[in-house]
C-alpha cells in the first residue's frame, strides 16, 4: 500500500467534502480523441471536474486545435534542444501554474521522467488500449491481435516511473472476434476508452480511494 496525499495511512484520498470541480491539466501527443471525451464528460457534468490547460510536446498535435475550439488554454513544450529534464521541469511549471489537482495523459507518447511524476504523486492518470499487465507499451492492439487472444481492451491507471506499471482504476474488456483486423479491434477498444477514463476519473474525485499494492481501491 502506497503512502499519498489524501490520509493519513494509506495513501490515496478521502471522499471530497466540497462540490468545486477539480483542476486537470491535459498531456497529449497526438489527435487527443480521449481529451475530447474526457472534456465533454466535464461539459456534460458528467465528471465533477475543469480541464484548465492542455500541453503537448508536439506543435503539430492535433488535439491542440481541439482544445482551443473549446476555449481551453494550450501550451506546447518540446523535448527537441531542451532534453528531457528541462522539459519537464518546465512541463511542471506550467502544469502547476494553472492551479492543476490532477493530470490525465491522452495520448501523450512520451514516458514521464521521475521528476515529473514525483511532481504530482498518485495524481497523474493515464489509459492504455489493453488490459494490462499484458501488453504495455506502444501499439497494444497489434500487440494483442497477433499474440491471438480472444479478450483485449483498456486499462485506466495512476502514473508511476515505470511504463505502464501504476496502480489500475479500471479495466473494460473488448472480445477479439474472428474477424477482427488490427484496426477493427483498435477501434472498438478505442470507444471503450472513451467510456472508461471519463468514468474512472469521476470515481476517483467523487469516491474515497486508497492503493492497494497494484489496484486502486474504493471506498
Amino acid at each position: 500500500m502506497s503512502k499519498g496525499r489524501g490520509t493519513g495511512d494509506g495513501g490515496g484520498c478521502p471522499p471530497p467534502p466540497e462540490t468545486r470541480p477539480a483542476r486537470v491539466a491535459v498531456l497529449l501527443s497526438g489527435r487527443g480523441s480521449n481529451f475530447v471525451a474526457l472534456a465533454d464528460g466535464c461539459a456534460r457534468g458528467e465528471v465533477p471536474a475543469e480541464i484548465v490547460l492542455v500541453l503537448s510536446d508536439r506543435p503539430d498535435a492535433p488535439g491542440l486545435a481541439r482544445a482551443r475550439e473549446r476555449g481551453i488554454p494550450t501550451r506546447v513544450i518540446p523535448r527537441k534542444g531542451l532534453g528531457q529534464q528541462e522539459q519537464e521541469r518546465q512541463m511542471v511549471a506550467a502544469v502547476r501554474a494553472a492551479g492543476t489537482e490532477w493530470v490525465c495523459l491522452a495520448g501523450y507518447m512520451r514516458i514521464l521522467g521521475a521528476e515529473f511524476v514525483a511532481a504530482f504523486p498518485e495524481r497523474i492518470l493515464n489509459i492504455h488500449p489493453a488490459l494490462l499487465p499484458a501488453f504495455p507499451g506502444r501499439e497494444a492492439q497489434r500487440q494483442a491481435f497477433e499474440y491471438g487472444v480472444k479478450v483485449s481492451g483498456c486499462t485506466v491507471h495512476l502514473v508511476d516511473a515505470g511504463c505502464d506499471t501504476g496502480p489500475i482504476v479500471a479495466q473494460r474488456a473488448v472480445p477479439v472476434l474472428d474477424d477482427d483486423t488490427t484496426e477493427t479491434l483498435a477501434a472498438r477498444i478505442l470507444e471503450q476508452e472513451h467510456r472508461a477514463y471519463a468514468e474512472a476519473l469521476r470515481l476517483l474525485l467523487t469516491r474515497g480511494w486508497h492503493v492497494e499494492g497494484r489496484r486502486v481501491v474504493f471506498g
